[in-house]
């Protein structure tokens, strides 16, 4: 009973009303972006940080947590109607789910999507519910050195598993680890790279930097991309799937569930990399491979599923250890700080009304979302139809105004302009933004943590080693950084196998 005692009392925080109804509204937002190509929810979770200065946190967190989860079936409604993903995480959506919509069952399609979010999205929650907790006592023992071999593991595994080439995440995320060193030293007092700016004196702040690389440098991107181009949707009827349809589409359902939870957990795994694998997954169990994108159920449950289990489980790392396992989890891992709230191990014991009502708003919020996303079909189908080229325009205006109104600073406005500009550039030669975000968030904890066990160790860096965990944390490490080294070298050595047996024939 001691333990359910929080959690029931977590349930007490997100029924008030006005946690009920920013959950409501986290959500419809949050489904509104998906169905946006092009804007996605670290974008909007960017912009929208400024509405959360004048809102309690544990408000402002259920909003924004709302905008995540909600967007990851949003994005599946243009995946099937439009064969436009609105989310990096509904790409493999668009193979059989379009597919599906050429032969008169979209309805299907989004149906299935739907009880997919729902099922993977619960089964997440239940096991966010049960293991936070435990990682959050275990995460306890973390001392400096431990933060610093987490710190690094997670910028690595996020740099190296991120969809952009893995040269380039490296050089985004030094980029990231440089810009958190902008400011005075947090030990010794002198200014680093403020160029004689007194803006830049207390270091750059991590909402223009969100804001822009995110928020504009998203917008200009997709102008250019799309222009005006906006198609005409397909009508949806339907849309309550068959039992045949489920009775196909539940063992992807319960696959997809397990798979996202784990992946989801994973610094540098998230939505993306669970609904690739579980397209993966269910493509190579099928007895009939080639029914995939032709209209394969399963293309649709088991990615759907997985992309909302691991939406909901990357909350974990973040929440117990202080640690974001992707590039929006950074976002909201920024707007925990701005409101005063360090996520991390003692949040669970210091914050339990914060970190339960979160936990349990997700439930809630997953009801509305099953609730909401079918008969809503019909008014995001007409919100496609609005050109980017008005969209736009509104979304930058607000971007400007609300960065202004947190400092009342035009400093911050040209901040916002010049990473907006560096995200677009980023995003016009292939650099994932993700990296460089994640390790500025991440910089300065590493940077601490660094030095604090180097004072701890007197200097001798060799006492890394000899505590466990930490032990354990940077031979993952180097293990990540040798497996691609190894895997090279393997293929190598399989192609010579190959030529020489080859080359012999020839000769005979």
């Amino acid at each position: 009973m001691e333990f359910f005692e929080p959690v029931l009392n977590g349930f007490g925080v997100v029924l008030e009303p006005t946690n009920l109804l920013y959950c409501l509204l986290g959500v419809v937002i949050g489904m509104l972006i998906g169905v946006l190509p092009g804007l996605g929810p670290a974008a909007t979770i960017a912009i929208l940080l400024p509405l959360t200065y004048g809102i309690e946190p544990v408000t402002a967190i259920i909003m924004l947590s709302g905008i995540f989860y909600g967007a990851q079936y949003g994005g599946t409604i243009t995946s099937v109607l439009l064969r436009l993903p609105g989310e990096a995480s509904s790409v493999v959506t668009v193979f059989d789910g379009y597919a599906l919509t050429k032969q008169g069952r979209a309805g299907t399609a989004l149906g299935v999507a739907a009880i997919g979010s729902f099922v993977g999205g619960t089964v997440a929650i239940v096991g966010l519910t049960f293991l936070a907790p435990l990682v959050a006592g275990f995460a306890l023992d973390f001392g400096p050195p431990e933060y610093t071999a987490l710190a690094l593991l997670g910028i690595l595994l996020v740099a190296t598993v991120s969809n952009g080439g893995r040269l380039k995440s490296l050089i985004a995320a030094a980029v990231g680890l440089l810009l958190a060193t902008v400011g005075r030293d947090g030990f010794t007092g002198e200014s680093r790279f403020t160029l004689g700016s007194l803006e830049l004196a207390d270091g750059l702040d991590f909402v223009p930097i969100a804001m822009g690389i995110f928020g504009l440098g998203e917008i200009l991107y997709n102008l250019e991309e799309r222009h005006n181009k906006v198609s005409a949707p397909a009508k949806v009827a339907n849309v309550w799937p068959s039992r045949k349809d489920l009775k196909q589409a539940s063992g992807a359902i319960g696959r997809g569930s397990v798979l996202g939870f784990f992946l989801g957990i994973l610094p540098g795994g998230g939505a993306t990399l669970s609904s690739l694998a579980a397209y993966a997954m269910e493509k190579k169990r099928a007895k009939d491979p080639s029914r995939f994108g032709k209209g394969a159920i399963e293309g649709v449950a088991g990615p759907e599923t997985a992309n909302n289990a691991a939406a909901t489980s990357s909350f974990i790392p973040l929440l117990t250890l202080g640690i974001p396992a992707n590039a929006t989890m950074a976002i909201i891992f920024g707007a925990l700080l701005i409101q005063g709230v360090t996520p991390g191990p003692q949040l669970v014991q210091n914050d339990p009304e914060l970190f339960w009502g979160v936990v349990n708003s997700m439930y809630i919020g997953n009801i509305l979302l099953l609730i909401m996303s079918i008969p809503l079909v019909g008014v995001f189908v007409r919100i496609l139809r609005v050109r980017p080229a008005i969209l736009a325009p509104v979304t930058v205006l607000i971007t400007l105004i609300g960065v202004y109104t947190i400092n009342n600073s035009i400093f911050d406005i040209w901040l916002v302009i010049f990473f907006g500009v560096i995200g677009y550039l980023m995003k016009k030669f292939g650099f994932e933004p993700g990296p460089l975000v994640l390790a500025f968030v991440l910089g300065a904890l590493l940077e601490e943590s660094l030095r604090r066990s180097l004072l701890l160790f007197g200097g001798d860096a060799t006492q890394f080693a000899g505590r466990p965990i930490t032990a354990v944390l940077l031979l993952v490490f180097v293990v990540v950084i040798l497996l691609p080294v190894l895997q090279k070298a393997r293929k190598n050595r399989a192609a010579k196998t190959t030529t020489i047996p080859t080359k012999r024939k020839e000769s005979v």
